[in-house]
């Protein structure tokens, strides 16, 4: 199954943030229960509907590929910081935004604005398509 399925089908059980990080996780020998508890607070922009879930999955997995051999912190640092901004102009370009409640349409960290988005099933709707975007745009440019 290739990435973006994979974590689609991650996201009928996990947060959107845990769903991109968890279809990366053997790429990178991490298990399942370490993946949910490291991403667990991202999910719904993490809680604030600010920066996507998908996105902050796909910064870890950034991160995770960056690698350490022979390499300085700073080093590290910058290479990551410089494969972030790449990965935001794509999201960019694709979306609009990288802020949830922008992608959204509405504020899920609202009860009201929650209650709208399972009204609308955005979940189902935008939130499947993100998760399947950022999959893909690690898949396909780093």
């Amino acid at each position: 199954m290739k990435k973006p399925q994979n974590a689609v089908e991650n996201f009928k059980t996990l947060n959107c943030s845990q769903s991109v990080l968890m279809s990366f996780s053997d790429e990178f020998k991490i298990d399942a229960g370490t993946v949910v508890r490291i991403a667990a607070g991202f999910g719904g922009g993490m809680a604030m509907a600010e920066t996507c879930g998908a996105v902050t999955g796909a910064y870890m997995v950034l991160g995770l590929k960056s690698g350490t051999e022979g390499k300085t912190i700073p080093e590290i640092k910058a290479e990551t910081k410089a494969a972030v901004r790449r990965f935001n102009e794509i999201f960019i370009a694709k979306h609009g935004s990288l802020t949830c409640k922008k992608l959204m349409g509405v504020d899920i960290s609202t009860p009201e604005g929650a209650a709208e988005a399972a009204e609308k099933k955005l979940h189902d709707s935008v939130c499947s398509n993100l998760v399947a975007s950022a999959a893909e745009i690690l898949e396909n440019h780093f």
